[in-house]
């Protein structure tokens, strides 16, 4: 990945596939279906720390699903920015520890357990209870995109984004962020996608992108397991090919680049081969918003902690901690 011509070539390259032309369309009635906040519930916990104040935050989602989010606020009279956290594929939501940086500069912090996974939330009707491990990308793919896992994924977002900013009179919902990295990243895209609310989104090697460039380039990828399984023991033939690819189409997080309207901050390692760098170029390319995007041409998917941790804070939070180069 580190051959200059492949990069050259990455940063003109928009995909595989268009999008479905009636894709704004798809997700524009399903946002138009939820024209009421829905019923949630918001409970303090008292942990003593001075200064902030900490909640769980639970409400109904899409097909009876039950949706999980730590909020944790600075204590303070004035309303205050916020930042929607989302997680890894699989994974769950910020320890409360992890929040805590955040709120010395001001800003609340929403961290959110993705439905299915190791989390407390809950998949309803399709997975009542527990991890399900694998399998989610391709779930309801067969039936159509209005069975896909992820579209009830993506419609959570936006309902914890529409509680926080409308309805928690210490919010300031003109200074909403998004971030995550791999699944998170793609999550912290869609919900700006889905959103408008969202107007600062970071997205560290975002997942979720490009299938069928995931397909040509092979099962070499643990998280992309399930999709070349799907293959291997139920049409090995691939018959049903295009039409998979037709239907994962809706929740391919690069279709929803051109949806974005706020600032967008990206990173991506090249020796990515978990999330294949020119995937992220894909969705970065199709970005019409203010962009940027910083590459690592030493770094897999894996933590980025050198200096990263670091601009990330300073995107989010607006601070300038400086960088300490070693001068030779």
């Amino acid at each position: 990945m580190k051959d200059p011509k492949l990069l050259e070539t990455m940063k003109d390259y928009m995909g595989r596939d268009e999008l479905p032309a009636d894709f704004d369309a798809f997700w524009d009635q399903a946002l138009a279906k939820m024209t009421e906040l829905p019923e949630y519930k918001l409970e303090e916990r008292d942990f003593s720390i001075p200064n902030v104040i900490c909640y769980e935050l639970t409400f109904k989602g899409t097909r009876d699903g039950l949706v999980y989010a730590r909020v944790v606020f600075p204590k303070t009279d004035q309303k205050v920015p916020v930042i929607f956290h989302f997680h890894g594929y699989m994974g769950r939501c910020w320890d409360w520890a992890d929040m805590l940086a955040y709120t010395v500069a001001g800003h609340g912090v929403v961290s959110m357990d993705v439905r299915g996974q190791s989390g407390y939330s809950t998949d309803g009707d399709r997975s009542p209870l527990g991890n399900t491990v694998k399998g989610q990308i391709i779930r309801g793919a067969v039936e159509g995109p209005d069975e896909l896992f992820y579209k009830d994924v993506y419609l959570d977002l936006y309902q914890l984004i529409e509680i926080v900013a409308a309805s928690l009179p210490q919010v300031d919902d003109s200074k909403l962020a998004s971030y995550g990295a791999s699944q998170g990243g793609a999550l912290a895209l869609v919900a700006a996608g889905l959103n408008p609310r969202i107007q600062r989104t970071v997205a560290i090697y975002p997942f979720l992108s490009d299938f069928r460039r995931v397909l040509e380039i092979g099962n070499t990828s643990e998280a992309y397991d399930e999709l070349f399984r799907y293959f291997k023991f139920h049409d090995p033939f691939h018959e049903t090919e295009d039409r998979l690819m037709q239907t994962l189409a809706y929740i391919d997080v690069k279709n929803f680049a051109h949806r974005i309207k706020g600032q967008v901050h990206m990173i991506t390692g090249l020796d990515d081969d978990v999330c294949y760098p020119e995937t992220q170029f894909a969705i970065y390319n199709r970005l019409e918003c203010p962009k940027e995007h910083l590459i690592m041409p030493e770094y897999a998917h894996e933590a980025m902690n050198v200096q990263v941790n670091d601009r990330v804070y300073n995107w989010l939070c607006g601070s300038k901690i400086p960088f300490r180069y070693i001068e030779k």
